[in-house]
């Protein structure tokens, strides 16, 4: 019997995994949630995502979408988390851990939960039962505006089932995308929340004038001190230079389609954070990812001059320039 999935969430990349799994498995196997009762009411008369997207055709059938989640929830195998990790508690309020319990759990997911500090793994583990061998993370590099161009892109799907991993990762195989696979649900996971964080600083840095020499700088100190934290969390022998680590880092540090660095750009510029994300109207992971991990550094001491100044632009308030002209004195 073919998987059936359940897709959480109505933004750009849940709108990408959509397209990427119908375009490889049968739309009738695919359920979709999604809160905005116009969005789905456009959905199904339309066949397009009025808010992202918008060139991406949905193949679904109408009753497959819905903003019943425990409905939508009831029918999957797979159920894809694929909301801002800040609203991932609300959007599971009327979910009990029963609800979830035999389902195996995907999370699209580049951020930290607020309040808990966890990582969406341990946060399903911990608040739902779910245990981490039915967890499993979904990382690029891969933004999705370029899967709907049909743009050659590469996926990392993790598990600590490795078998597992490769089951959902041939679901979303396609012409246009390959998959790999990975055991390392804690590194993937917390290098995924980490890169948003060193995107928005890669924003800061060029919307105070720094140019490319610098940014290489930046970028090549961000990766280390990724490589620095994650061993401290999960020492396992891994390759910091694979696609799942470095490659996710320099795409969304320097794409012109991420979020983060756009919100880093406009904070470097002058804008307050409020204005920024009022102007945007989309959510910049890294800036809530900034002060869930300043709190969970403070476990494992590791240092994190990038993170840090990050968190003291958005959080003490520091001025940009000024917190920018410090950091360039602790970087090689």
């Amino acid at each position: 019997m073919a998987a059936k999935i359940a897709m959480i969430g109505g933004g750009s990349w849940a709108t990408a995994i959509v397209k990427m799994l119908s375009d490889n498995i049968s739309p009738k196997e695919i359920y979709w949630w999604m809160r905005n009762e116009e969005a789905i009411a456009h959905i199904r008369a339309f066949k397009h995502n009025p808010s992202y997207l918008s060139s991406v055709e949905i193949k679904l059938p109408e009753k497959n979408i819905s903003s019943d989640i425990a409905a939508i929830i009831k029918q999957a195998d797979y159920v894809v988390l694929n909301v801002p990790a800040a609203f991932l508690k609300a959007t599971l309020k009327g979910v009990s851990a029963a609800d979830l319990k035999g389902k195996k759990i995907v999370s699209a997911i580049k951020g930290i939960v607020p309040d808990e500090n966890l990582i969406i793994g341990e946060f399903l583990n911990q608040k739902y039962q779910v245990p981490l061998k039915d967890v499993l993370v979904i990382s690029g590099p891969c933004h999705a505006e370029e899967v709907a161009l049909e743009k050659l892109s590469y996926l990392t799907i993790a598990s600590t089932d490795v078998a597992l991993a490769n089951d959902f990762a041939s679901l979303l195989a396609t012409r246009y995308i390959k998959t790999n696979v990975s055991d390392d649900i804690f590194g993937t996971e917390y290098a995924a929340v980490l890169k948003n964080i060193y995107a928005v600083a890669s924003g800061i840095c060029h919307g105070v004038g720094y140019g490319d020499n610098f940014q290489a700088v930046l970028i090549s100190n961000a990766i280390r001190e990724i490589k620095d934290f994650v061993d401290a969390v999960h020492p396992i022998d891994r390759d910091i230079i694979e696609s799942a680590y470095l490659g996710d880092l320099l795409v969304t540090a320097y794409s012109q389609f991420s979020r983060n660095r756009t919100f880093g750009n406009m904070i470097g510029k002058g804008y307050t954070v409020k204005s920024a994300q009022l102007e945007m109207n989309m959510i910049a992971e890294g800036y809530y990812a900034a002060s869930c991990m300043y709190h969970i550094n403070q476990k494992y001491k590791v240092e994190m001059p990038i993170s840090n100044a990050v968190y003291n632009i958005l959080y003490k308030f520091h001025p940009p320039h000024a917190e920018m002209r410090l950091l360039t004195e602790k970087l090689n």
